[in-house]
């Protein structure tokens, strides 16, 4: 909806800085959004002195605003109260409606931004507050939040990125909703309480972090801050199937409650590490990011190697009881990019003669946005189901459809759920003697499973920084765990998989009738 204040931003901020160095003009439709946003960001840099201006809020604008020192109550800079004022009405706090005057309503408006970004008002939590104010963060609980993901977002602010003035952390959002971005702070957090040094926290599952979890986060009992971030973490996990829910109060509690310990065992169940209801390395990793340990042991593992019998020798001495293999490839052997990835005439028996079963993948160019229509889900759907039968795959296996990058939401919206339904219906069309599963981010893989009806889940899980995977629970109905890549032998490369206990058992046999 149209806001007569915001349009009177957008047309105060073009007109006054549509001849500085840089800028952007914003569009003047009253509209919040990152267009208008930004467009302050650079008038904001322009009165600090920055040349020429960017719409990025940056380390050097951050240190701008600290050194200038000065809160909006005490700033006599006319045109710097205008886009503070501004701020405050695309956030959507109500300002003064004469810019250029910083009014009681936008005093008792910016105190209210500290008080829901969980930190005090004063000086030290103004930069970070100046920040939010240049960007789309929400800071109030929204209709789909929850107050102990907000609890958590504001203690992350307050302890951790003002109090400690944690170089690398910004304000966390405080809308109560689960994202990539309080995931990163929550493991900024965790990398402090283990012992990181401030200068060296950077939301990076390296190997410091590694052994700091392994060391000070294994403990029992945890400091209480440590605690409280490992529980915070169990919650944004939950609930695990079958519905088990973690319990906010466990949260705050000091000894570990009968429900604590009921969610730890059923987590690590359902996500297959082992069952000790601790707060060991496994857990923590599992709980902070989307490979988990990705040295644990799996039985599955995919590539695009052909299966010789003595590499199936091998994948079985390794400890491996099935493949995953790609039932065609889309460019020719002419092509420079191509890689000979797919199933060889004969390989699926000697894969079965080897000791292992097979899961088959299909991929065409799952890498691109433009892959991902209807028409070319049913072509491909088609194509998929045909080359299952020439493999003689029997009927009820599971076909993995890849969607081989970070797809956001609007993509999965836009374009991969439209190739899905386009896959559905060509199998449905060729009798639904195939099922299929999805190949993906774990958002992709919840989503595709949920709106679309994917049978099964293989998730892409070493990409772990992906918008997809970070933050984002294990999807329900997950059958591989894709967590490292690396080579068995030299020059044959694989992807080492979690095989679910329960989930898809594969091809186990052929169907010579067909």
């Amino acid at each position: 909806m149209t806001d007569i204040n915001v349009l009177a931003v957008q047309q105060w901020v073009n007109a006054t800085y549509q001849a500085a160095p840089g800028y952007i003009r914003c569009p003047e439709d009253g509209l919040t959004g990152w267009a208008t946003v930004l467009s302050l960001t650079q008038a904001l840099q322009y009165e600090l002195g920055i040349r020429p201006t960017v719409q990025n809020f940056g380390p050097g604008t951050f240190t701008a605003v600290k050194k200038r020192n000065l809160l909006p109550l005490a700033e006599t800079n006319t045109n710097l109260i205008r886009v503070y004022n501004a701020g405050l009405w695309c956030k959507g706090y109500w300002a003064s409606t004469d810019l250029g005057v910083w009014s009681t309503q936008s005093q008792s408006s910016l105190a209210q931004l500290f008080t829901d970004a969980g930190i005090a008002y004063g000086n030290q939590g103004w930069p970070h507050i100046c920040k939010a104010l240049m960007r789309m963060d929400q800071f109030r609980l929204g209709g789909s939040g929850d107050l102990t993901v907000q609890k958590l977002q504001q203690r992350l602010n307050s302890r951790y990125t003002v109090g400690l003035g944690i170089p690398a952390m910004s304000l966390a959002p405080c809308d109560g909703v689960p994202s990539r971005d309080l995931q990163n702070a929550l493991i900024m957090a965790v990398q402090y309480e283990i012992g990181v040094d401030i200068n060296s926290i950077n939301g990076y599952f390296g190997p410091g972090t590694q052994a700091g979890l392994k060391t000070k986060g294994s403990v029992s009992p945890l400091p209480s801050d440590l605690r409280y971030l490992f529980r915070s973490a169990c919650y944004l996990n939950s609930p695990v199937p079958p519905g088990v829910a973690y319990q906010p109060i466990d949260i705050e509690t000091g000894d570990p409650t009968p429900s604590h310990l009921a969610w730890l065992r059923a987590f690590q169940q359902f996500t297959q590490i082992p069952q000790t209801a601790t707060n060991d390395f496994a857990t923590w990793a599992e709980l902070l990011i989307s490979t988990g340990d990705s040295t644990r042991p799996g039985a599955a593992c995919d590539g695009i190697a052909e299966i010789t019998a003595e590499r199936g020798q091998a994948l079985y001495a390794a400890g491996y009881r099935i493949v995953g293999r790609y039932l065609d490839e889309h460019l020719p052997p002419t092509d420079p990019y191509y890689l000979g990835k797919a199933l060889k005439p004969g390989e699926p028996q000697t894969i079965l003669n080897a000791g292992l079963r097979l899961f088959p993948i299909f991929q065409y160019n799952g890498t691109v946005l433009a892959n991902f229509t209807y028409d070319k889900g049913y072509d491909q759907g088609a194509v998929a189901h045909n080359k299952a039968v020439e493999h003689k795959l029997p009927a009820g296996t599971c076909i993995y459809f890849a969607v081989d990058y970070d797809a956001l939401d609007a993509d999965v919206d836009s374009n991969v759920k439209p190739y899905f339904q386009g896959v559905q219906a060509a199998l449905a069309a060729a009798g639904n003697r195939y099922t299929f599963g999805v190949y993906g981010a774990r958002n992709v893989c919840t989503r595709i499973s949920r709106e679309v009806g994917a049978k099964w889940s293989l998730v892409a899980a070493m990409s772990w920084q992906y918008s997809g995977n970070l933050g984002v629970r294990m999807p329900e109905n997950w059958a591989f765990d894709q967590i490292r890549e690396y080579e068995l032998q030299p020059g044959w490369g694989l992807d080492h998989d979690v095989w679910r206990a329960d989930g898809d058992p594969g091809v186990s046999s052929l169907d010579e009738g067909i």
